[in-house]
């Protein structure tokens, strides 16, 4: 596949190696243009691009990057892209600042969703970056580590499943776009490297009640390091 990158960080940086080694083409972005990224590009073997490059992949594109820059993506470009966009971030308001829309009910990737005027995957936001790079394993291997899948469409869906699967994790459907505070920052399932069946209680134990306190306190925790 064709794979866009947005979003050099940690996420974004272990995940194109991952992808690169599968054998897909992949470009990755970050806000500070292509020149700033030679480093990563010469350890994963992904190619440098801009932005808009990355928006443009043909297959696949991923957004690795804090809420706050979400408004500064190229909008137009991504709203009439036939690709899977996932959307592996998380919304910290000590970083991103109060976005009304989530603060007013919307899942951090609904909200995603509606600034770039296209359907996102929800996908690789529930595990940390340490984990990730280190923690594949080959299929069936004992306490695979599971990451959740949120979205609306089914067949997407499936598909990012199946990556997971390939780069070395398993991974459970996670319901719809709108279920996806079920694996956001607070709740049982965020960055707690569990396996499938456990993932799966995780899930279903968050309570919408105590989302917005979920979020203070998991927003409290991470200030330090954002």
């Amino acid at each position: 596949m064709e794979i866009g990158i947005i979003g050099s960080g940690n996420i974004g940086s272990t995940l194109a190696g991952y992808l690169t080694a599968l054998g897909h083409q992949v470009l990755i972005s970050n806000s500070r243009g292509p020149e700033s990224l030679g480093e990563i590009a010469d350890k994963t073997g992904a190619t440098a691009v801009t932005t808009e490059v990355a928006a443009g992949a043909k297959d696949l594109i991923i957004i690795a990057i804090p809420n706050k820059a979400i408004v500064n993506l190229p909008k137009e470009i991504l709203s009439a892209s036939k690709a899977i966009i996932i959307d592996a971030g998380n919304y910290y308001p000590s970083r991103d600042g109060h976005i009304a829309d989530i603060e007013g009910g919307l899942t951090d990737s609904e909200w995603v969703s509606k600034v770039i005027g296209h359907p996102v995957i929800k996908a690789f936001n529930n595990i940390v970056a340490p984990s990730l790079a280190s923690k594949a394993v080959p299929p069936g291997s004992a306490n695979r580590i599971a990451l959740s899948v949120a979205g609306d469409d089914q067949q997407q869906k499936q598909a990012v499943i199946r990556l997971i699967d390939q780069i070395g994790f398993d991974a459970i459907d996670g319901g719809a776009l709108s279920e996806s505070w079920r694996q956001q920052p607070g709740t049982p399932a965020y960055c707690q490297d569990l396996d499938k069946d456990t993932l799966k209680s995780a899930l279903q134990k968050a309570d919408i009640t105590k989302r917005d306190e979920s979020r203070s306190q998991a927003d409290e925790m991470a200030r330090p390091y954002l």
